[in-house]
């Protein structure tokens, strides 16, 4: 059965010979670009067009023309190539059409070598983009899907090269063009619109409020949502060589080459082998590590945000999923009701229990496909999270009941868990890289936690100094004795309890700082030390720096502000804030807004140069990717454990021995 892909829909492919079908109703040239794991493309030899269009594994059509077949074997792509976008571009200085909104909506076909469709996406909602990504296929655990893009841009062909990563987009786009201009003549001219046969098209929903997902067709079967993400792939740019198969002739190209007996490795190291698929068709197990990387860390941060992205997608496909339904069945009771003469009766009752039938049935499918990816990331995070070092890993991990000191730094920190309403028990971990690119500021004030209590204040206080101090004891734990420095600004001496984990066993740079005085004196400490750095980055002369200036990382935690700040400490921190963390200087801040309000907007830069974390479960982190609303919950000690006093202890012998 053919799948009819909506914008961003994904679906797995059972075939890797495929045959791409592109009907337009006015020329256009076709071409494909070949990724690696993060889809950046290395160079013109990794795009096929009509200039050039046969790569290994890739065939696109040398013309400008309004039907196009391509050529794919996605077993026979360089092991470089990770992922396969499928664009589109309007012919430049032809006299034709400059958008893809003033032409039919173009629609794609998927088949296989039978000629068996097995998937299509028809292009909507374009209007002044002169190309666009139609689709892309990716590799997924060494398993093909396709993914409808629809991704215009109205720059142009350049615009939509460079977004893909590629230096010479702009020469390489008019290469494309002159090319298509040269073959423009020889292409099939679009059937005239009454000899034509409609393209098959996927219904689309109309909403107010903006694209919803559609149904697949006429029938009441809700689509597959599948979402898979990229960062599995490795999140993180890696430099790499070209693609793993010598470059084709720019001649003239026959049949693609199957064979490929030039193809070599790539230089990336592959991620670790997952188990095979079952025989019955279920999912390979889960594997930790399973994403690209260089080193076993790097790879588990590639999968914890690989998670990430998968929870955001199936999420955001089930939402949308349940407006379209629930926009689809007022829109049906509308039509039913448009008659009078059929508002009254049996048949109006009926005509809404059909349409209320369709919705719950639409819902119940992708709710389903969302339990499906759920229990799926479930039990890969059931893997992964045992597997975790220390820096990736919470407090109640056995991983830090062995803990020593490292000997280099990690690549990230984790700050704490994130979820969704719809996956509450399935948390990923909230990983940020190191070294800190902005402070953090852990909000004492008045919140209404998501269980619907309300901590006092006093209590919130707690829980945020606890928060705090196990957030810095985590710091000096993964970083290299000597290479990590905790500083403590408490004026009123509010938190001396709760800092006493970190005062008793010894690891903080210096005693808290109490008083205005005390105050004054590290934050002037700590400009300098900012000052001169900046200074002999600039003039490329670190070796000059002055002995007593302490060039490991520096934290500075910050209680109960801004009682103990004059004027110019309060300058001083705002300027640690903005350029400290570029050379090594980092800001936590204990406190409540509210505290600060007399300050008025002065400290409005201040707030917004943080990063905001919560005490308890606040949903307050939005990414802006798909507009998600996030629930973050601290990483805390568990009550009753000893973790944090042993690592501390072993931190202080660190510190000792490196003296």
């Amino acid at each position: 059965m053919t799948a009819e892909l909506v914008r961003g829909q994904n679906h797995p492919l059972s075939q890797v010979r495929l045959t791409i079908r592109i009907s337009a109703g006015a020329p256009v040239l076709a071409g494909a670009a070949l990724g690696d794991e993060n889809g950046t493309v290395h160079g013109p030899q990794w795009v096929a067009h009509p200039g050039a269009p046969a790569l290994p594994g890739v065939e696109v059509s040398r013309q400008a023309t309004a039907e196009h077949r391509l050529a794919v074997d996605l077993a026979a792509l360089p092991e470089a190539v990770h992922r396969v976008d499928v664009f589109l571009a309007l012919p430049a200085g032809t006299g034709g059409p400059l958008r893809f909104g003033a032409v039919p909506a173009p629609h794609t076909a998927v088949e296989g070598p039978d000629g068996t469709e097995l998937a299509s996406y028809t292009l909507t909602g374009l209007d002044a983009e002169a190309a666009v990504i139609a689709l892309e296929f990716y590799r997924r655990q060494s398993a093909w899907k396709v993914r409808a893009m629809g991704q215009g841009y109205a720059g142009g062909l350049p615009a939509l090269l460079a977004d893909q990563g590629l230096r010479e987009a702009g020469g390489l786009a008019a290469a494309v063009q002159e090319a298509a201009a040269q073959s423009l003549s020889r292409a099939v001219p679009a059937p005239a619109p009454q000899d034509r046969a409609p393209a098959p098209q996927a219904p689309a929903a109309h909403d107010a409020s903006g694209p919803v997902p559609s149904a697949p067709g006429t029938t009441e079967a809700a689509p597959s949502y599948d979402p898979q993400p990229s960062a599995r792939d490795g999140r993180n740019p890696y430099e790499v060589e070209a693609p793993g198969a010598e470059p084709p002739p720019q001649g003239l190209g026959g049949p693609v080459d199957y064979t490929h007996p030039h193809r070599r490795h790539s230089s990336p190291p592959p991620p670790p082998p997952s188990a095979a698929p079952a025989a019955d068709g279920q999912p390979a197990q889960p594997v930790a590590g399973d994403a690209a990387g260089w080193s076993m860390e790097e790879r588990l941060y590639n999968q914890v945000w690989g998670m990430f992205e998968d929870l955001a997608r199936t999420t955001a496909a089930y939402r949308g999923a349940v407006d379209f339904a629930d926009s689809r069945m007022e829109k049906e009771v509308d039509q039913a009701l448009a008659d009078p003469r059929g508002r009254l009766g049996t048949s109006a009752d009926a005509a809404r229990e059909a349409a209320y039938a369709r919705r719950t049935q639409l819902v119940d499918q992708a709710r389903a496909a969302l339990d499906r990816d759920l229990a799926q990331l479930t039990a890969e995070a059931e893997v992964v999270e045992p597997a975790l070092p220390p820096a990736y890993a919470g407090w109640d991990s056995p991983v830090w009941h062995g803990y020593r000191v490292p000997a280099e730094p990690p690549m990230a920190l984790r700050l704490g868990d994130l979820h969704l309403p719809e996956s509450a028990p399935l948390r990923i971990p909230m990983l940020v890289r190191l070294p800190l690119e902005r402070g953090l500021w852990i909000d004492s004030g008045p919140t209404a936690a998501l269980d619907d209590s309300f901590p006092d204040s006093v209590e919130l206080r707690h829980l945020a100094m606890a928060a705090a101090v196990a957030l810095a004891a985590r710091l000096l734990a993964v970083h290299p004795a000597g290479e990590f420095a905790v500083h403590v600004i408490d004026p009123a001496g509010a938190g001396t309890r709760a800092f006493l984990p970190l005062t008793g066993a010894g690891v903080l740079a210096a005693p808290p700082a109490t008083g205005a005085a005390g105050v004054t004196e590290v934050l002037e400490r700590l400009t300098r030390r900012v000052d001169l750095v900046q200074m002999a980055m600039r003039a490329g002369a670190a070796a000059s720096l002055p002995a007593d200036v302490d060039t490991a990382q520096q934290l500075l935690i910050v209680n109960d502000f801004p009682h103990g700040f004059d004027d110019r400490a309060v300058t001083r921190l705002r300027y640690l804030a903005d350029e400290g963390p570029a050379v090594g200087v980092h800001l936590l801040m204990v406190a409540d807004r509210q505290d600060a309000a007399a300050y008025g907007p002065l400290l409005d830069p201040l707030w917004r140069s943080l990063m905001r974390l919560t005490p308890v479960s606040d949903d307050h982190l939005a990414d802006p990717w798909v507009g998600h609303a996030w629930t973050y919950e601290p990483s805390i000690v568990p009550a009753g454990s000893q973790v944090l006093q042993q690592v501390l202890a072993e931190v202080a012998r660190g510190q000792a021995k490196h003296r």
